[in-house]
């Protein structure tokens, strides 16, 4: 089987690069089933019902998240009712929603996607190795293919993660940085592994927002307003290949297309399908 991971969706520019890539990525890769980050999606900080709406009504699945999920107030709603929105899974057991989530692929394949995240240089939350192993213990019961988002800043925990539960789930895959990392493989144990998959949204940009705005910051170190910024949108993402028996990945490849590779992308696929 095959499953598209899509970086974290930043803003406008990334909803509508997400909205005009997944139906012919799905077409053009024969994809299962597509997941996508959504922590950044409404205005580049938090996620709203209605821009999670749109990136569900474009095609993907089932949307992880990490610390921004509760930067819009009616987020915390939203979160607790909609399932196939996930927060982290060792946050605090009062904080609403849920941290994983198994689905269905139109081809009857059960997939189990766990959402955590890391504690180096990010807000307190539970010990997300100890979370993970014993969720992923539980899920492997319903699903084979187990597919993690690690949200988190330092690449050292990323990937003692990935040796941690190396053979006992699928992929993992590091969002939060906005940077795609070169580092993708399928560890020994056959877990697919990157420490980023990267940004959907504007790559002229310092990791989403106006470059003006974070420059001020950096030279003065004044609070400047962040703004998301527009220029060269890109859709970063990896496409894993598991068999949906053992849930042992065959392989992980980067994705990185911006809109003339997505117009023919688009162009390509209808032809295909001829339309």
């Amino acid at each position: 089987m095959r499953i598209l991971f899509v970086g974290d969706i930043v803003g406008k520019p990334g909803r509508e690069i997400v909205h005009r890539a997944v139906a012919p990525l799905v077409r053009a890769y024969d994809l299962d089933l597509v997941i996508a980050n959504v922590e950044n999606a409404a205005g580049g900080f938090g996620v709203t019902r209605e821009t999670a709406e749109a990136i569900l009504a474009a095609g993907v699945a089932v949307m992880t998240s990490g610390n921004h999920v509760w930067d819009k107030k009616e987020a915390l709603e939203y979160v607790a009712a909609e399932k196939r929105l996930l927060r982290p899974l060792n946050y605090p057991t009062a904080a609403p929603g849920q941290g994983s989530i198994v689905v269905t692929t139109p081809r009857g394949h059960r997939v189990a996607v766990i959402n955590a995240m890391g504690r180096v240089h990010m807000p307190l939350v539970d010990d997300p190795f100890r979370a993970l192993l014993a969720e992923t213990a539980r899920l492997k019961e319903a699903a084979p293919v187990v597919i993690v988002d690690f949200h988190a800043e330092a690449t050292s925990e990323k990937v003692a993660l990935g040796w941690y539960l190396d053979g006992k789930v699928t992929a993992i895959v590091g969002t939060h940085t906005h940077v795609q990392t070169a580092d993708e493989r399928v560890l020994p144990g056959g877990t697919a592994y990157i420490s980023d998959v990267g940004m959907s949204g504007p790559h002229d940009s310092v990791i989403g927002v106006e470059r003006d705005a974070a420059l001020a910051r950096f030279l003065t170190g004044l609070p400047s307003r962040f703004e998301t910024a527009a220029g060269n949108p890109r859709l970063n993402g990896v496409i894993i290949d598991a068999d949906p028996d053992t849930g042992r990945a065959v392989s992980i490849a980067r994705l990185n297309l911006d809109v003339d590779d997505v117009a023919a992308l688009r162009r390509d696929t209808s032809l295909a399908a001829g339309t």
